[in-house]
């Protein structure tokens, strides 16, 4: 490398704090050309939750999302994850995704100044666009955690979009009397059920005074220990899973770290050989593959989705469903007891009926939803996921599962048994279901699909539910609570 560039390339690492939109991986000698051909690969199915939403397409239904025939859809409940969340004006990443990121840039900067660069600058075939073209943006901590509001994929409007989407679908089952909703107290999943609301009731929706003469009422749930189970939040009330080091939250990144390592290695090893004097470890590498994701939810695209291969990408798309999976999910010994929770809640509305309203709407973290797919052991598993190799196929897909943006909706089926019943309330010539619908793909309840559509009957559904809740325990008990902790969910009601 010229010397006489080199002071440029420093200034350029030195200014990505605050113009992290401009990180481009062509600053290191990265092979730009081994990645995946997008008019072939869709590489928003292996982001592994960190992408834009997309439909759930594996272990679905082949009848689709319509409702079967003969069949109206009576009352609804929906979980929802926010869509892309942001550290800065235009970078979706989390405290601690931004943290790692500033990390890896320190190291890299440091290595970089003693770096003999025996490589070209330029060489590579990805080019560096202009810092120029950067906007510039406030200070970057003011941003953590917030939805994106720009590009193709922005949170804002995903949310909307997603509001009117379900609006056109459930419009029969919109009242005059105001709904209640629900999100737990964080500032983007908050904002993320007002802007749903907003294409879901209207733009007006919150405008009129009183409130009890408003459209719709955002009730905020805390997100505090002392809740016990009447949360939308357990991971944050059940004292075990955050005392347990071994097996609680951070199991998911213990076993993620033996995944890691046995594909990551080879990758650093490509990169060191392009870049002598330069090492990277393996979090440095995740990191990377991290961004081609949050890149795309906020430009549209990534430079940093070319640097890997499809085998790399499927590793970390994987590595993704290991982390997902033994942090709340199955694999984890309190996973099932916090997805009880707003399961068991939400069984008993349905089998209520309409009378106990027709649509409830729920706004979480993605990590809120998993515990209560897994509750309901809805993907499973004849063993768990392993972390020395990745399976060729498997049941858990966190990308499809709990995209930015995704959705869980149960629906209450009122079904005909016989051709003019749809049109007669007599309880005899109609009979109740539930489908459960996974961003806009429809899974089979295990050992219970024989009703229209793959449904299954309202009280077999509430049998399995049961009987689930049999096996999973008290959420007391497991998570270590005391005796006079709420135990159950007691604010979902119209």
């Amino acid at each position: 490398m010229d010397p006489a560039r080199r002071p440029n390339t420093v200034e350029w690492w030195l200014s990505m704090p605050k113009l992290l939109s401009c990180y481009w991986p062509s600053q290191v000698s990265l092979p730009g050309t081994i990645g995946p051909n997008l008019a072939t690969w869709n590489i928003f199915c292996h982001l592994g939750g960190n992408g834009p939403w997309i439909k759930k397409v594996d272990g679905i239904v082949d009848s689709g999302i319509d409702v079967p025939e003969g069949c109206n859809i009576e009352q609804v409940h929906m979980v929802k994850s926010q869509p892309a969340l942001q550290a800065l004006k235009v970078w979706p990443l989390t405290q601690v995704h931004y943290t790692r990121y500033l990390d890896m840039r320190s190291d890299i900067q440091r290595q970089m100044l003693a770096a003999p660069w025996s490589v070209p600058f330029g060489s590579h075939k990805s080019p560096r666009p202009p810092l120029t073209s950067c906007p510039p943006g406030p200070e970057p901590s003011s941003h953590h955690d917030q939805l994106t509001s720009t590009g193709p994929y922005a949170g804002t409007l995903s949310a909307f979009t997603s509001g009117t989407k379900l609006r056109t679908r459930y419009f029969s089952l919109l009242a005059s009397q105001p709904l209640n909703f629900w999100a737990s107290d964080c500032n983007r999943v908050i904002e993320t059920a007002r802007y749903f609301a907003a294409g879901f009731f209207g733009l007006d929706w919150d405008t009129s005074t009183p409130k009890e003469t408003a459209k719709a009422i955002l009730h905020i749930i805390p997100e505090t220990s002392d809740r016990g189970a009447d949360t939308l939040t357990p991971g944050d009330t059940c004292f075990n899973y955050r005392e347990d080091m071994r097996t609680g939250h951070n199991y998911g990144l213990i076993q993620l770290s033996k995944f890691r390592s046995t594909y990551l290695p080879a990758i650093a090893a490509r990169f060191e050989a392009q870049n002598p004097g330069i090492r990277f470890t393996n979090g440095e590498i995740y990191s990377m593959q991290e961004m081609c994701g949050f890149e795309i939810l906020v430009r549209g695209s990534s430079p940093w989705c070319d640097v890997f291969s499809q085998g790399e990408w499927l590793d970390f798309e994987y590595a993704r469903d290991v982390v997902h999976y033994y942090r709340a999910g199955p694999g984890n010994s309190y996973g099932l007891a916090m997805g009880w929770l707003w399961l068991n809640a939400t069984a008993e509305l349905l089998e209520k009926g309409p009378d106990a309203g027709r649509l409830f709407f729920s706004f979480v973290h993605d990590g809120d939803i998993i515990p209560m797919l897994a509750a309901l052991d809805l993907l499973p598993s004849r063993k768990h996921l392993p972390v020395t190799y990745r399976p060729k196929s498997r049941a858990w897909h966190t990308s499809q599962v709990v995209p930015m943006n995704g959705r869980i909706i149960f629906e209450r089926l009122t079904c005909s048994t016989s051709p003019q019943s749809l049109s007669n309330t007599s309880t005899n010539a109609s009979e109740q279901f539930v489908r459960i619908n996974v961003n806009d793909g429809i899974i089979a309840f295990p050992g219970c699909s024989t009703g229209p559509g793959s449904s299954c009957q309202l009280e077999d559904f509430l049998a399995l539910v049961r009987r689930r809740g049999k096996k999973i325990g008290d959420f007391r008990e497991i998570c270590g609570l005391d005796e006079d902790a709420p135990a159950r969910i007691t604010f979902l009601h119209q």
